[in-house]
């Protein structure tokens, strides 16, 4: 009996051990280095299948989204988004021209550099936005599109920022000139306005808006909904 007792004890070891080998393999995935671009034009990291889909109207001039990212996102992605349980996407919602600048350069080169330089710039957000005087405006204002961008994007620092994070000033220059990723813009705008986004940052979780500004309000709405 004790012979068999232990065969048995073995055999229901082995059974086990394949699959605890998987799940504790998934427990250390790390899915804040999954990014991927949405079908509605957003930057999303973590896992897409995650039974939480938080989406983030943001808008890079935007200061309560500045103040969102940098009191909130570390908790979120280490509590929510590396785990698995929640996918976080960020939607472009522009607000100005400044704003229209500074996303085309941080999109340049896909989801995997937008976070990083989304972070710099919002903690050097009031730095960057104050080199643009009141003169500069009127003078780029009266610059065609292309011109406009890449004016504005000098006058900021954008371009060096970018090369900081890996893309050089000639790809930032034509990031600044693409018209089909300003209509993508303009289309995201126009499909947050249509379904009834008003401002940013504006929350949405698993397809419906919430009444969230900060991590505080937000997060009952994400343990609601399975974290």
């Amino acid at each position: 009996m004790i012979r068999l007792a232990s065969a048995l004890v073995a055999a229901a070891w082995l059974a086990f051990a394949p699959q605890a080998a998987v799940a504790k393999a998934a427990a250390k995935h790390d899915w804040t280095q999954t990014f991927s671009v949405t079908p509605d034009g957003g930057f999303e990291i973590g896992n897409p299948k995650a039974k939480i889909a938080l989406v983030e109207y943001g808008s890079l001039t935007c200061p309560h989204c500045r103040h969102f990212a940098q009191t909130a996102m570390k908790a979120l992605l280490a509590q929510y988004v590396r785990t698995g349980k929640a996918s976080y996407e960020y939607r472009s919602l522009i607000l100005n021209t400044i704003d229209a600048a500074a996303t085309l350069v941080a999109r340049c080169d896909g989801p995997k550099h937008f976070f990083p330089i989304a972070e710099e710039l919002y903690a050097t957000q009031p730095t960057w936005i104050a080199k643009v005087t009141d003169s500069d405006a009127d003078k780029l204002n009266a610059l065609p599109r292309e011109e406009m961008m890449l004016g504005v994007a000098k006058v900021t620092g954008l371009i060096p920022i970018a090369a900081s994070h890996g893309i050089t000033p000639v790809k930032a220059e034509a990031c600044l000139k693409d018209e089909a990723a300003a209509e993508q813009l303009a289309q995201m705008a126009q499909a947050a306005q249509d379904r009834g986004v008003q401002g940013t940052p504006t929350f949405l979780v698993n397809g419906k808006q919430v009444p969230a500004y900060d991590w505080e309000t937000l997060q009952p709405f994400l343990k609601d909904a399975g974290g």
